[in-house]
Parts: C-alpha cells; structure tokens; sequence
C-alpha cells in the first residue's frame, strides 16, 4: 500500500486483501504473485486462503479523501493491484466492506480493474444504479480472444466510465465496440521473463482509440527491469484521461 504510486495512470493504490488465482496469459508472470510471495510469504491460487488489509491500512481512503475535499482536486485510486476485486474466493463480507469505503469516500476517483467481468453484475452493491460517479470500471484486455470475450461483458455493466488495460499487451488487437468505451491503457510487460510488446500493436490501439474519440494512455514499453522501460510512443506521451461525470457538469452552462 502505498499513499503515492509509480503507475502513471494513478495516484494511489488500495488493496483491502493480497491474493488472486491465475486466469488467462496476461497471468503468466504475475508481478502481484512475486511480491505476495516475497513480502508475505503468501500462496497463490485456486482454495488458497486470501490475506485481508490491516485496520490500519484501512484507514488510508479516507485520509486520501478528506486531502481531496479539501484541495478540491480528485485523485485516483487503483483497486486492486494485489488481487481482483470480483474474485469468487474472497470473502463477500471484505467486499461488503470495500464498497462501502468506497461509497463513503466519493471525492476519489476508484478504478475498479478485474479479470473477470462476467462477476461484475452480480457483486455490485444494492444502490449502485447505473453506476457511482466515482467508480471507474476496467477490465484487463491483453489479447484478441480475452478482447472478444471480455469488452461486451463490461459494455453490459452500468457504469459511467468503463475502460480497458492493455497490458501486459501480447499481440495485436482490435477492440470490439471501441466507441462505447472511455479509455485505453496499453502497456507492454516487465521483469526478467518479460515478453516483448511490437510497435505496431501499440500503435494500433492508439490510431483505434484516436479514431473513435476514446482517451488513450501509454503506461510503458516492455523490459526485463521492473518500471525501467520508456513511455514515449512515436516521439511523445500519451497521458489522456477520460472526461468524468464531474468534470462534464462543470461543462455545462449555468
């Protein structure tokens, strides 16, 4: 848990609980895997126990929130990165609890990422409606199969802002219903099992998202160092960020 992050489309990162199950080749060399196994000695994958937040760490969204309100400016916060959200094995009364942070800190902007958007639906909340204005929704797209299989799960889900993550980016990708969608994050892999990311699968994300007026953020190239890789693609970065709810109403006149 950390109150500021190397992710460049973020600015902190939550994770009520560490521990997830392997589900499909963006997996295979799972950074979250590593650090559980590293820092908490903890397992991963299917019937093995999930590690739930300290009360302490608990406490770091509303400290995020209270900064927010008062300097007037949104913050982002990824959940989670050491673990998936809609992950059937993770006990429904941490997510209860999760939500209901969440809903009580709404002057954060929550991107809310998974691997497994067919969960979405029937884990939201009882007053979740057509969706909080603080929640984003994403799920992970590293493929053309997981991109057919997983966009039009998250179209169906209500939310106000939907997005996919690109990375790690394994071959080349058109993404189906791309104009129903907010925002693309594409990005490449790292560490010392990385598998490299082509130009052109990259580019041709970016010229999708720019056709289609979707926003497009390019996170890094693949490397064998974690975080060392460059973010420059065709000589410039890309660092677009869906319009939110919030910022469409200051839009509107009067």
């Amino acid at each position: 848990m950390s109150d500021t992050t190397h992710i460049s489309w973020t600015d902190h990162t939550f994770n009520a609980w560490w521990g997830c199950t392997m589900v499909s080749p963006a997996c295979l060399n799972c950074y979250a895997k590593l650090l559980a196994w590293r820092f908490r000695k903890l397992g991963w994958g299917t019937g093995v126990e999930r590690l739930p937040a300290s009360d302490n760490t608990w406490t770091l969204p509303e400290v995020w929130n209270r900064k927010a309100r008062k300097s007037g400016i949104r913050n982002r916060v990824f959940c989670l990165s050491m673990g998936d959200f809609f992950d059937a094995e993770v006990s429904e009364e941490w997510r209860k609890r999760l939500w209901d942070t969440i809903r009580i800190c709404d002057s954060l902007d929550w991107q809310i990422l998974t691997k497994r958007p067919e969960n979405i639906i029937s884990m939201l909340p009882a007053d979740w409606g057509n969706g909080w204005d603080h929640v984003w929704m994403g799920t992970t797209v590293e493929d053309q199969t997981r991109a057919d299989e997983r966009v039009p799960i998250l179209l169906d889900v209500p939310a106000k802002v939907r997005f996919l993550s690109c990375e790690p980016l394994l071959g080349e990708v058109n993404i189906p219903r791309i104009g129903e969608l907010d925002w693309i994050i594409v990005g490449g892999e790292s560490g010392p099992s990385f598998r490299p990311m082509e130009e052109a699968w990259a580019r041709s994300l970016r010229d999708q998202s720019v056709q289609n007026g979707v926003a497009f953020h390019f996170k890094q190239w693949g490397t064998n160092k974690i975080d060392a890789a460059g973010r420059l693609l065709d000589g410039r970065e890309w660092n677009e960020f869906p319009a939110t709810p919030y910022q469409l109403a200051e839009l509107m006149p009067a």
